[in-house]
């Protein structure tokens, strides 16, 4: 893009502003912010993702679909079968990698409110400690219950998804004690990076912004 040509800016907290490029070169970009404009681009579900951490590619793949899907805030859990840790210097790159990505998922399909990206935590602290509101749901292939069964309470859901090895049966009681309902998404057996997109996406056409109410 070139001086004189128009873009759209945003700040992470709602609507956006009308702006004019006045420089752009190798050094960085200038622009003229204009008007603002008060559009929003927001599911009516407010999902939140718990998710159990995979490995880097499958993880970013996952928080990046989903943040266009209209999640609203995302918990990475580490789980008993996680094959990927989020400890040290290696795990605050990969929370400020998963930062950009929402950044950039964002500024991909129009959305101009940030999603909140937490900081990594034990799923079973997630369970102790965890504040949820509406629907709790975790993605269990064995389990009897489908979506269409339920239906989240005041617009506000929970979906909880293993990492490659799943979650443990421990992890699985622990959960149902605090109200989460299993719940399968067919006869196959999803990987972790389609699992829970697979699930957004059935939430959104079942009672979200793809026309189920």
């Amino acid at each position: 893009m070139r001086a004189g040509q128009p873009v759209s800016v945003f700040n992470g907290r709602g609507g956006e502003y009308d702006a004019e490029i006045i420089r752009a070169d190798r050094n960085g970009v200038e622009i003229r912010v204009g008007a603002f404009r008060d559009r929003d681009s927001e599911s009516c579900l407010d999902i939140t993702l718990v998710q159990g951490i995979a490995r880097s590619d499958r993880m970013d793949d996952t928080l990046r679909k989903a943040v266009e899907l209209g999640v609203n805030r995302v918990i990475p859990v580490v789980s008993r079968y996680s094959q990927a840790g989020v400890d040290g210097s290696r795990g605050e790159k990969r929370c400020q990698r998963w930062h950009k990505i929402s950044i950039s998922a964002c500024e991909q399909c129009g959305r101009n409110h940030l999603p909140r990206i937490e900081r990594p935590v034990a799923f079973t602290d997630y369970l102790e400690g965890g504040k949820t509101e509406g629907l709790k749901i975790i993605l269990l292939p064995a389990a009897r219950t489908r979506l269409s069964r339920l239906r989240p309470a005041e617009r506000a859901l929970t979906l909880a998804a293993g990492p490659e090895g799943g979650f443990s049966e421990e992890e699985v009681a622990a959960a149902e004690k605090r109200g989460f309902h299993p719940v399968a998404l067919g006869p196959r057996i999803l990987r972790t990076e389609t699992a829970a997109l697979a699930a957004i996406s059935a939430c959104q056409a079942l009672w979200g912004d793809m026309g189920g109410g």
